[in-house]
């Protein structure tokens, strides 16, 4: 059951998606108040909260009677504010904390060891009492009853072990300067670094299932005996390598695209573990493009659930198991637990070093279960408190405001060429409710492709030009600032400071000259609006007054890169956008140190775009259709996963060289497209290559641009009306939109073609079959999270905050 904390926050963040009209609850906010406010008292646990909810109680009975749109917003943020803390309450609000008589604890609520301290913890936090925890399996609780105590060593043993967590991997017995190296390669060069090394798969020799007995659709561990290897042909240069495997109860079929060095590596009479999942293919159990290795009989005769690590040349599995079992020896039972008693006996969460013992050598699955579930706390919990220092640090400093009246902002609004869209007007509300305060805004502003995030960002600079200060917008390529530089400066031209605006456009490949009249002129502030690149946080660019930062596609700059841009003022207002669509939930998880805006409805008039699913024999209509319309004068983009083919046989993706781009726009050149112009592009490119690249195709000057995912955001050619997409099941959904959103920027009808590769699943037909079926990229972005988690969908890194190694849905 939400507690009432909880409950009042989903209310409060109702009333603001809803426009505050006061129609969260039926009857309004007042009448739910006069509920909520016994419950809040009912769980206070501290004179202090008593204050606050008497407080929370007096701020929504208020509510009903402003009748101004932007003060009742501006109300129902202060009291979210409240409730975290950010801000002090109201003057008129101050009273004497409520002393309330002392409560016996309920039953079976004892304080734990530190409950003491949790007590005294007065800093002022909201802290009524959490949901009840989740329901236990009866399994798990058996399980969770054998752990041992949790280890509190003194402050002095514990310091010494952490110290020990940074000592070289050379410090483990066997383990020299060549195996340090190899295990460099993996992100593993101290102790602490491989006790977090997570195996990213198990094969359970406890449930071993015969061939005869496998069911098409499972995912299955089995072993077998390597009967015949072959190599054979198809189209394109490409082979198929398959393995017929028997365990004397029936024989399976391997099927590896593009692999011939296996034939090598798999003798005849060879026992293996192979990994995957089961299929039928011509009437016969087929696995493809499984993974394996040579079997060890300590696993098979140990019935023991063994972990599957990442490997690279050099290091086998025995040969990391080995060394993950010594370093377990050693720490895991000395590691101390920095998470309180308390928490987790309210949570019923393991203790860590027992969670590090399961994850890499599981005793049963359901301790599995529960070592992952600690784990994946401690991962949430430790970002979020990373995140949020980022906000504290960057609020707890005094910020200028920056304001206009009603009157400046409707004349604005009025020179635009367009109306802005509900979504659009909502998002800028807010912007321009942070910027008229006297703390940092910190806000993300999150809108599908095309649904008008600049039009917002342009309105917020104009607002700090009109308030005299400059202002700064980063995009991640040249290309893309060119566009925004085009277009911000149309937009704010028209404006009712149009006259007052200096725009100029500063990127990589910027002349000398005109470099050092920019730097001038923001140095002594006769320039008032610079976009540009990484080159607006080169050492020597400095602003006179920096009121408001804007960056684009935020996702492709670091935390560091941010806060360089931030620093070249005094405490200016920041604005970060993406095009990328995340679900709700996760974005307020990985970026909690901002304040969300969404844009979630597209404007008028938006060229619709035709997607379809194409089978790997429907290549050459495929590029029949691409040739059909460059006849027409269009142009098209063709797409592929990877840049170069790879060779190695030791690397794990050895079958990526069909989906080479560079070898791709040769064949695309020369045999398929001989009198039409083709350009490549990559991210292994200079950035001044790249720019050139886009330069040419944005001119017309190319007809087909084969690239990578290089193209995911900065292009914007409204004559390019195919994409074309190679091996589409490689890609996320969240990534698949984005290269939609490359065409269907003009007048000319659109098109999305999705052709599919030969190791095409039953998922990824789901997922491609979910493009063709919506348009909405915050549907797509839900269908991503559930299907393949968060790790697909935004890459497993939060700079600034560690890795994400376990987090899933």
């Amino acid at each position: 059951m939400p507690s009432a904390l909880e409950k009042l926050v989903k209310i409060l963040r109702l009333e603001q998606e809803q426009g505050n009209k006061n129609t969260a609850v039926i009857g309004g906010l007042k009448r739910f108040a006069d509920t909520w406010v016994q419950e809040g008292h009912e769980q206070a646990r501290k004179p202090e909260h008593h204050t606050l909810v008497d407080e929370l109680h007096r701020l929504i009975a208020e509510y009903e009677a402003i009748k101004d749109r932007t003060e009742r917003r501006r109300a129902v943020q202060f009291m979210l504010d409240r409730i975290t803390n950010r801000v002090p309450p109201r003057a008129d609000m101050a009273s004497p904390q409520r002393q309330e008589p002392a409560q016996e604890a309920p039953p079976g609520d004892l304080p734990s060891a530190d409950a003491d301290d949790e007590s005294e913890d007065d800093d002022g936090e909201y802290d009524l009492p959490l949901p009840a925890a989740r329901p236990v399996r009866t399994a798990s609780r058996h399980v969770r009853d054998a752990h041992r105590a949790v280890r509190r060593p003194s402050l002095e043993e514990a310091l010494e072990v952490l110290r020990e967590f940074d000592h070289d991997v050379t410090a483990l017995h066997r383990v020299g300067k060549s195996m340090a190296e190899k295990l460099a390669r993996l992100g593993v060069n101290t102790i602490g670094d491989l006790l977090f090394f997570f195996p990213r798969r198990y094969d359970d020799y406890t449930r071993m299932k015969p061939i005869n007995r496998l069911v098409p659709g499972e995912v299955v561990t089995l072993i077998g005996t390597v009967q015949k290897v072959t190599v054979r042909p198809l189209s394109g240069g490409r082979n198929l390598t398959e393995a017929t495997v028997s365990d004397g109860s029936g024989r399976i079929t391997l099927r590896w695209f593009n692999q011939p060095w296996l034939r090598n590596k798999l003798k005849r009479g060879t026992q293996i573990t192979v990994w995957g999942k089961v299929d039928l293919y011509l009437g016969r159990p087929t696995v493809t493009n499984p993974e394996w290795e040579l079997l060890e009989r300590d696993n098979l005769f140990g019935g023991s659930i063994a972990p599957v690590y990442p490997l690279t040349k050099g290091i086998t599995s025995r040969t990391m198991r080995r060394m993950m079992q010594q370093t377990l020896g050693k720490w895991a039972e000395r590691i101390p637990d920095y998470m309180p008693v308390g928490t987790l006996e309210r949570t019923e969460l393991c203790d860590l070093g027992w969670a590090l013992e399961q994850i890499h050598f599981p005793d049963s699955w359901e301790n599995l279960d529960e070592a992952r579930t600690r784990l994946v706390f401690d991962e949430l919990l430790l970002l979020q408190m990373g995140v949020l220092a980022h906000r504290r640090d960057w609020q707890a400093v005094q910020g200028v405001p920056l304001a206009v009246d009603d009157a400046w902002l409707d004349a604005f609004l009025g020179a635009l060429p367009y109306e802005l869209t509900g979504a659009q007007r909502r998002a800028l509300d807010e912007i321009l409710a942070d910027m008229a305060q006297g703390v940092p805004m910190n806000r993300l502003l999150q809108g599908d492709v095309g649904s008008g995030k600049t039009v917002v960002a342009a309105a917020a600079m104009a607002v700090a030009v009109a308030n005299g200060a400059q202002t700064a917008l980063m995009a991640p390529t040249g290309i893309l600032a060119e566009q925004h530089f085009r277009g911000v400066s149309r937009l704010l031209a028209a404006g009712p400071v149009g006259d007052k605006i200096n725009v100029h456009l500063l990127t990589g490949a910027t002349p000398a000259e005109t470099r050092n009249m920019i730097y001038s002129g923001l140095a002594d502030g006769s320039l008032n609006v610079v976009i540009g690149t990484h080159a607006l946080i080169q050492s020597g660019l400095e602003f006179k007054n920096l009121g408001l930062a804007v960056i684009d596609e935020q996702h492709r700059f670091g935390v560091e890169q941010r806060g360089a841009l931030r620093g070249k003022g005094t405490n200016p207002h920041l604005l970060v956008m993406t095009a990328t669509p995340i679900p709700r939930t996760l974005a307020l998880t990985l970026y909690a140190d901002l304040d969300l805006s969404v844009i979630d409805e597209m404007p008028p008039g938006r060229t619709p775009i035709d997607t379809k699913v194409l089978m790997p024999a429907e290549r050459e209509r495929a590029f029949a259709f691409v040739r059909h319309e460059i006849k027409k004068g269009r142009q098209a983009f063709v797409i592929y996963p990877y840049v170069e083919s790879v060779e190695d046989e030791e690397t794990e993706d050895a079958g990526k060289a069909e989906m080479s781009a560079v070898q791709r726009a040769e064949f695309l050149q020369k045999e398929v497209f001989p009198d039409l112009r083709v350009g490549l592009l990559h991210g292994q490119l200079r950035p001044d290559e790249k720019d050139a690249v886009m330069g040419q195709f944005a001119a017309g000057d190319i007809d087909i641009l084969v690239a990578t995912s290089v193209v995911e955001v900065g292009i914007d050619v409204p004559n390019a009306s195919v994409m074309l997409i190679e091996g589409a099941e490689r890609f996320g959904l969240a990534q698949l939109h984005q290269f939609r959103g490359r065409v269907g920027r003009g007048a000319y009808a659109s098109y999305c073609l999705l052709l599919a590769g030969e190791q095409l699943t039953p998922d990824a037909v789901e997922r491609l079959r979910a493009m063709e079926a919506t348009t909405d990229g915050f549907k797509l972005a839900e269908i991503d999270w559930r299907m393949r988690g968060p790790g697909d969908l935004l890459g497993t890194r939060q700079a600034g905050t560690g890795v994400l190694h376990l987090v899933e849905l």
